[in-house]
This record gives C-alpha cells, sequence and structure tokens, in this order.
C-alpha cells in the first residue's frame, strides 16, 4: 500500500468516526462544511483525495485538526512526529510549501504549522469557522499578511495573531524566501 493508499484509507475512516461521533448527517456535515454530499460520501469510500481546501473545510466543520483527519492511528498521550513524518499540504513549483508538523485536540483542534513562501508567492484562505486563531512568527523575509482585504507588514523577527473568520491569505512580495511558523487554534464544533 503506498503513502497515499492509506492516507486516503486513513481519511475515510477518521471522516466516518468524527462524523457520526458528532452526529452528523452526511447532508448535515455537507452543509456546515460547504462542500457536497456527493464528496462526502466518495471520501468515506475512500474513491477521491480531496483538495487541501476541502479537507480544510471538512475538519472546521466537525471542529477536529486536518491532522486528526489524515492520522494513520490515533495514538498515545505524547505524539512524537518525525521531520520525515510530518505532512506537506501545499507547495508551489517555486518552492514554496506548508508542513503541518504536529497538531491536537485538547479542549479543540491546536495545529502548528512550517511554512516556506518563495519571492512572489502567495496561499489564499477562506474563512475559519469564528473564533478560530493564528499566530505566526516570521524568521527570514517580510510577510505581506492579507486579514479581510488589509495588509500588513510582518518583518523577520516579528509576530502576528489574528482572528481567521475572514477571508486572509499569505503573501511573499520581497526578493528573499520568508520561513515561518505559525499555530492555529479552532474552537469545537457545536
Amino acid at each position: 500500500m503506498t503513502d497515499l493508499d492509506q492516507l486516503t484509507q486513513s481519511l475515510a475512516r477518521n471522516l466516518k468516526h468524527w462524523r457520526a461521533e458528532r452526529g452528523f448527517t452526511l447532508d448535515a456535515l455537507a452543509a456546515r462544511a460547504g462542500v457536497s454530499r456527493g464528496m462526502i460520501i466518495q471520501i468515506e469510500q475512500a474513491r477521491t483525495n480531496p483538495s487541501v481546501g476541502t479537507t480544510v473545510k471538512i475538519a472546521d466543520a466537525l471542529g477536529v485538526s486536518i491532522t486528526t483527519l489524515l492520522d494513520y492511528e490515533q495514538g498515545p498521550q505524547v505524539r512524537i512526529v518525525a521531520a520525515d513524518e510530518a505532512v506537506r499540504l501545499w507547495s508551489t513549483e517555486a518552492g514554496s510549501h506548508t508542513t503541518l508538523l504536529v497538531g491536537a485536540e485538547a479542549p479543540g483542534p491546536f495545529e502548528l504549522w512550517e511554512w516556506r513562501l518563495m519571492p512572489g508567492d502567495r496561499s489564499a484562505s477562506d474563512p475559519h469557522p469564528p473564533g478560530t486563531v493564528e499566530l505566526l512568527q516570521v524568521r527570514t523575509g517580510t510577510l505581506t499578511l492579507v486579514v479581510d482585504g488589509v495588509e500588513h507588514r510582518v518583518p523577520a523577527g516579528s509576530a502576528a495573531s489574528f482572528e481567521a473568520k475572514v477571508p486572509h491569505a499569505y503573501r511573499n512580495d520581497g526578493d528573499e524566501p520568508i520561513e515561518m511558523t505559525m499555530s492555529v487554534i479552532i474552537p469545537l464544533a457545536r
């Protein structure tokens, strides 16, 4: 079984589990996530590999982290994620990428990400559920953070936090790569 096959099977199993745990019908989850009922069925039957955006929408609707949806196994209290086990979820031909380093579910989903954003690249995100907070710290370069259409410059050594319930994007307008660490705190689904 390839890594992709294992990921597809894990996503199918975990989506079924969390949908049942939350008591959501297919239609209810589809409406909450803003994706089609057919897409949820295909994912639960391990017949498709959804985009990162679709996976994020489903995780947000369930009130769990992406890590939880992609976990091969639900493990012990202490979880060590080796560097080669971190999940790269987005990349561009220029060399930009995001890597989900680790996540937790206490008290709600909490994720730790590593980002590399090459000059001229950008990554946009749809709004997350109300109460979602993103915290980031820029190690190299100067990030242009766009929150609800307003641009904010975050130079190396600086940190930022914001409520991610509005459209937001990360952009590299400079001439050197941006390296940053980001945490995402998502409220529990109700």
